[in-house]
């Protein structure tokens, strides 16, 4: 019987190809209060991000294809963990809001972070991609500290099924969400890789943060 990673994948690149200008996270704070639950992003979550999770500007001038080579039944990552800076959360499954922008999780679970599905299963070929928020309206987020993290950091990664993998932080970066790197983030990869993201920097004139922190890593 085929797989049906193929039309996975060539579904998902099609949805960011087309999507690839709106790459930046939302995952942040704003002054504004929002009835929306939800953020968004393509790649990371987008301009139609709600005001009470910050918002995010498109910037892409590329398109990019994540590489989801995981079987169907291989299980999800289920929590996160990085001893180094006190960093633990179980994650919720993060899809695509109904204009085709990536979910973030929503304020009120601002101590949550989430799995982009659209990207690889933690462990399998390709980069996997754990969104979280620094701030939201209802105070410090869930990776608040992340940018405290350092180069050989270890990320702890446990799936549905109890496995815990080992990743280890090749790097970091500070990016204007007018220019996120797509490529760099999303891009397909031989090896298991892993991608955080969050908001960072100054903020706008209306109270949104101008830039996202990517953190990078490798399985150990």
């Amino acid at each position: 019987m085929p797989s049906r990673t193929p039309h996975r994948f060539r579904r998902t690149a099609a949805l960011l190809t087309a999507l690839a200008a709106c790459v930046a996270l939302a995952g942040c704070s704003s002054a504004e209060p929002s009835s929306s639950s939800s953020s968004a992003a393509s790649g990371a979550p987008s301009a139609s991000a709600s005001s009470a999770q910050g918002e995010a500007v498109s910037g892409s001038s590329g398109s990019t294809e994540p590489s989801s080579t995981d079987e169907p039944d291989q299980p999800g990552p289920a929590h996160v963990s990085i001893p180094s800076i006190g960093i633990q959360s179980t994650l919720m499954e993060l899809g695509l809001n109904a204009d085709g922008t990536v979910e973030v999780p929503p304020a009120e679970k601002g101590m949550t972070a989430g799995w982009y599905t659209g990207a690889s299963v933690p462990g399998a070929p390709g980069p996997a991609v754990l969104i979280g928020h620094n701030d939201t309206r209802f105070g410090r987020a869930v990776f608040h500290d992340l940018k405290d993290i350092r180069e050989g950091a270890e990320v702890l990664v446990r799936d549905g099924a109890g496995k815990t993998l080992r990743f280890t932080v090749t790097g970091k970066e500070t990016v204007s969400k007018k220019a996120f790197p797509t490529e760099r983030v999303y891009g397909p990869t031989k090896d298991s890789t892993l991608r955080l993201i969050t908001c960072d920097g100054e903020f706008d004139a209306e109270g949104h943060p101008v830039d996202n922190l990517i953190v990078y890593g490798a399985l150990a």
